[in-house]
């Protein structure tokens, strides 16, 4: 079962989040800040994290710089309520990039095209 980290400072997400998941068949675990995010991707070692940017603390930018340097190969999808973003060059080092959404359907779909390459 592959294994996905959620971070996001919002629970409200994460659990949306997480219970979408886990019925697609994923073992998943969730943080709440990248501090968090960053002692999580050692404990649980997951095969793909998605990461919100604009968290309170270290932000999903910093988050994902860190995540990059431990682990150069672990696939990271940037997500978001803010569409700008995606012009940032500094979330152009994710595999991905979400504009959150209620319906899951584009975030599940990313996932798993991710994780069968």
């Amino acid at each position: 079962m592959k294994k996905i980290l959620i971070v996001d400072d919002e629970e409200s997400i994460r659990v949306l989040y997480a219970e979408e998941l886990r019925d697609a068949g994923y073992d998943v675990s969730m943080a709440g800040s990248g501090e968090e995010a960053l002692v999580m991707v050692e404990k649980v070692n997951p095969d793909l994290v998605t990461l919100d940017i604009k968290m309170s603390g270290m932000d999903g930018v910093e988050t994902l710089r860190r995540l990059k340097e431990k682990r150069r190969d672990l696939p990271i999808i940037m997500s978001t309520a803010y569409p700008t973003y995606k012009q940032d060059f500094s979330t152009w080092a994710s595999d991905a990039y979400i504009v959150k959404s209620s319906d899951m359907t584009e975030l599940k779909e990313t996932i798993k095209k991710i994780l069968e390459e």
